[in-house]
């Protein structure tokens, strides 16, 4: 199995190459799948039996807590090396509601950012939502909202899935729109559960039309554990993201991850072979590098060596957080993925 895979250019190196002396404010957006974060108190509105004191887990609040800190942990040093600040925005999935989101911005690592949150409870079975996390320093919030996804009769056996949570904000002053994904599990098979995805992709796809359809150069994010590669049909033909810049044109989107799935690399790993379910898909206007706003230069899997499992089973996946109902203390079950994007330092006449 081909390790996982942090795109690994110098950035410093690289902006100097680039920027022919320029000055440019790097702002970092991620995205994190949290593995089962769930309180220990019990929901009767939900299915998390097996997240509480009484359940198969024995789940627990130093359980909870451990975990908090570990993904706190993680959250903290993600893009720190290209912006003191770490991530701007942060998109998250498999979280059980507001309460542990709130618990996790307060913890002592990340505390100081300040982190706000926009969250919205689903109806997904499981009790399992997305939620989005910022820093007020550079983005803040305009609208939000959750997309409902119907999916289609025979496609998953439950009914009910995670929403589509959209955000329109200013990211250091520039509108954008981010939307913050947790697709239908491939659970039953890739095949059988493939129109669950299709369908919360088209809802995605059609809300990102209204919104284009009003502003053409709308600057749109699409983040998320989409439970499918880029180059699936969710992914590729349904929103139509493409592989390469060169090719992605006006109202298009293009996908930074396509090619290093090619090549092997991933976020996730099952029986020995990687998926790159966890992307950031961006719209077109965010390609163009001669622009005075913000534009994309980089993106990046986060998978330091302390989230690599070194032992048992799943030696060399990401660290999870279970083995069965066995507590294994590790992070997350994914590795967590985030962009780099730049904007131009505009030069401060003095005046005489």
């Amino acid at each position: 199995m081909k390790k996982a895979f942090t795109v690994s250019l110098l950035f410093f190196f690289s902006l100097a190459a680039s920027s022919q002396k320029k000055d440019y404010k790097p702002i970092v957006i991620g995205f994190y799948n949290l593995e089962n974060l769930f309180d220990t108190l019990d929901n009767t509105m939900i299915n998390d039996e097996e997240f509480l004191p009484s359940g198969p887990r024995n789940y627990n609040g130093t359980i909870y807590f451990d975990k908090l800190n570990k993904l706190a942990t993680v959250i903290s040093e993600m893009g720190v090396e290209i912006n003191a600040d770490g991530l701007a925005v942060l998109g998250v999935a498999e979280v059980e509601n507001d309460t542990v989101l709130n618990d996790l911005v307060r913890q002592k690592l990340i505390a100081a950012r300040n982190y706000k949150i926009v969250h919205y409870d689903s109806k997904d079975a499981r009790g399992i939502d997305v939620g989005l996390l910022y820093n007020p320093k550079y983005f803040t919030v305009e609208a939000s909202d959750k997309l409902y996804v119907q999916l289609p009769g025979g496609s998953k056996d439950a009914y009910y899935t995670r929403d589509v949570l959209w955000v329109k904000g200013k990211l250091d002053g520039e509108t954008i729109h981010i939307y913050v994904n947790h697709w239908p599990s491939r659970s039953g098979g890739e095949k059988r559960s493939a129109p669950g995805r299709n369908a919360a992709a088209q809802v995605c796809k059609n809300h990102i039309d209204s919104i284009v359809k009003i502003e053409p150069d709308a600057k749109i994010v699409i983040m998320g554990d989409l439970n499918d590669d880029p180059v699936n049909e969710s992914v590729a033909e349904i929103l139509g993201a493409g592989s390469k810049q060169t090719d992605v044109q006006k109202g298009g989107l293009y996908n930074p991850w396509t090619e290093l799935y090619k090549k092997g690399y991933g976020t996730l790993a099952y029986q020995d072979a990687w998926g790159l379910f966890d992307q950031i898909i961006i719209s077109y206007p965010w390609l163009n590098k001669e622009q005075n706003g913000i534009f994309f230069f980089q993106q990046h899997i986060f998978n330091k060596e302390y989230l690599v499992e070194n032992k048992g089973r799943y030696k060399g996946y990401p660290m999870r957080t279970w083995d069965g109902n066995t507590y294994r203390g590790g992070y997350s079950d994914h590795f967590p993925t985030y962009l780099v994007m730049l904007k131009k330092v505009q030069e401060v006449k003095k005046a005489f």
